[in-house]
């Protein structure tokens, strides 16, 4: 029977991979149980959203962690890796340099004000209009990611127990959206350390395996690596069109990092959820090397593979359709040989998974509540029943539970699951940190220039995200000389699907590598709000009262505290000389 039969259609897991993922499902949901029904019981929203503000920093960090990395990160960025090489590894050295801006820029601003959406601060700053925009892309931006990450364990079950994806989709986004809508922000924390040991244990399988596979175990890896052209760091051409370059990973790594971390409702209800502003200060500086860490020992499981399979890739052997699909091949073809390793590492690909779809449903439950459902109740003058709001955030997370499902069914047509995730956070994600960044850096930005300058960002990239083409990459060097009959069996040339009907690549903008959406929609947002302020300030926004100075970033809020002391000063000076003259 050939390998791809195998993975396809025969489960290759044996009892004791059954039982592994069985555990570790178990827990999961058993956690949720835990949480519903100790404690406060959920009674109050700050418990079931914000647990009582009351989590250990190593706890948060590891949540901090989790919450970013998912399936994609363990099965794509292990592909691109094996397929394009290391250059994308660079994107870590954006968490270096945006954790300085993070921690003493947006969340101090964040921590001041302790509001349950993020999207609150946007109404204090700019009004109501720039919280629904903000709000609604990003409930856009992350129903798409999730579906990716929805969609992408789905490939592991698929490859090692022959379960259709449609089913495997099905089964994962039941589980987490159980356990997540039961056990609030406190099971879904807790859940999440959990799971952040089953991916490094996932992980430790397939190289502990891959080690006993080839000569040498993994001390070769790093030559035969270097051999295939997989080594590349300092790609340093600046070329806005090349998919990856150092230029790109970085700029583009920082900034996307900053919408995951700075402005995104996820890691920022996180955060608010330590004890006080220095624990979660600590948890941010710890996540780093924790999601740095778990992030290169991924991308090095890519090469690895490649030593593997290097004289027979299973893609162009046609034993598989993508090298999404490279890391679950290898555990259907080589792991089976050792009863449990398979378990763990379905183990870790779903724990992955469920570990950041948790993190969205509960953010987006409170977002939505904050956002969308209490203010309708205002408008339309019904009271809000805030003895049901608990009930009324889990009624609201098993919905878009539903939604994002739907999501995941359609990701399948969306291409290679890292460039397909990082696309969707920096189209929408850019110009996300952009509102906020001129919301907090610049005091004369007004109402009408975020409004704009957000909208023109969204506009083209949105634009370009569905309107460019998806054609095939360039991969490195390949082989199948070292195949046997078998292997060759499904023989054909593969590529990875691309899409024919788009509008052509010729137009610049469609040839623009995806990493640079997210820094090129903070600046649009930027420059265009920051104009079109200036132009608008005498028209539209004569009266406006100064701003509160919480809104802005402490260097600034100090400069305005300083600026009111002093005009009070002069204020109470003319007052005294008056009335001596009187």
């Amino acid at each position: 029977m050939d390998a791809q039969t195998k993975g396809n259609s025969v489960s290759t897991l044996q009892w004791e991979d059954y039982l592994v993922i069985g555990v570790m499902l178990s827990i999961s949901a058993s956690i949720g149980i835990y949480y519903r029904f100790t404690g406060g019981r959920q009674r109050t929203v700050e418990e079931y959203f914000s647990a009582d503000r009351s989590m250990s920093v190593v706890t948060l960090a590891i949540a901090l962690t989790v919450s970013i990395v998912s399936a994609v990160t363990l099965l794509g960025i292990s592909a691109e890796n094996y397929a394009h090489g290391t250059q994308f590894t660079v994107l870590y050295f954006g968490i270096l340099t945006g954790l300085p801006f993070i921690m003493y820029f947006y969340f101090p601003v964040f921590f001041e004000l302790r509001t349950m959406s993020v999207y609150e601060y946007l109404e204090k700053r700019f009004g109501v209009k720039a919280r629904l925009l903000t709000s609604i892309a990003n409930f856009l931006h992350l129903v798409l990611f999730t579906g990716v990450v929805l969609f992408a364990p789905s490939l592991a079950l698929e490859a090692t127990t022959g379960l259709s994806g449609d089913m495997s989709i099905l089964l994962i986004g039941l589980i987490c959206t159980f356990y997540s809508t039961v056990g609030g922000i406190k099971a879904v924390l807790i859940t999440d350390v959990f799971q952040c040991v089953l991916m490094f244990a996932g992980i430790a399988c397939v190289l502990g395996v891959a080690a006993n596979e080839l000569d040498g175990g993994l001390s070769n890896v790093w030559n035969i690596a270097q051999k295939g052209e997989r080594i590349e760091f300092f790609d340093f051409r600046f070329d806005l069109t090349i998919r990856h370059t150092w230029w790109n990973m970085v700029i583009g790594g920082t900034t996307i990092f900053l919408s995951y971390y700075a402005v995104n409702q996820i890691q920022v209800q996180r955060l608010l959820a330590a004890r006080n502003a220095r624990a979660s200060q600590y948890a941010l500086l710890l996540s780093a090397p924790l999601t740095i860490a778990l992030g290169s020992l991924t991308s090095f499981t890519g090469l690895v593979l490649y030593a593997v399979y290097k004289d027979c890739d299973p893609l162009t052997a046609g034993q598989i359709s993508s090298f999404d699909k490279i890391m679950p091949f290898f555990a259907a073809d080589r792991m089976s040989k050792f009863p449990g390793t398979t378990g763990v590492f379905v183990s870790g690909v779903f724990s992955a998974s469920l570990s950041t779809i948790s993190a969205v449903l509960n953010s987006l439950a409170a977002v939505a509540l904050e956002d969308y459902v209490k203010p309708s109740c205002h408008r339309l003058g019904v009271h809000f029943p805030d003895e049901k709001a608990t009930l009324i955030g889990k009624v609201l997370a098993v919905v878009i539970g539903f939604i994002t499902l739907a999501m995941a069914y359609m990701a399948k047509s969306m291409g290679r699951l890292v460039e397909t995730a990082l696309t969707i956070s920096g189209a929408i994600a850019g110009p996300i940190v952009g509102i906020f960044t001129l919301g907090m850096f610049i005091e004369s930005a007004n109402e009408t220039g975020s409004l704009v300058g957000m909208v023109t960002a969204l506009s083209i990239f949105l634009w370009t995200m569905f309107a460019k083409s998806n054609p095939a990459i360039p991969n490195l060097p390949l082989s199948i000389d070292g195949c046997d009959e078998s292997a060759l069996h499904n023989y054909q040339k593969v590529s990875e699907p691309t899409n024919t009907t788009q509008a052509s690549p010729d137009f610049y903008l469609y040839r623009i590598s995806y990493m640079w959406y997210s820094p090129l929609g903070l600046v649009i947002t930027l420059v265009v709000g920051y104009l079109t302020s200036l132009a608008t300030k005498r028209i539209f926004h004569k009266n406006t009262p100064e701003p509160d100075p919480n809104l802005f970033i402490p260097l600034l809020a100090s400069r305005i505290r300083r600026r009111r002391r002093d005009a009070e000063k002069t204020t109470n000076s003319q007052l005294f000389v008056l009335e001596n003259r009187r």
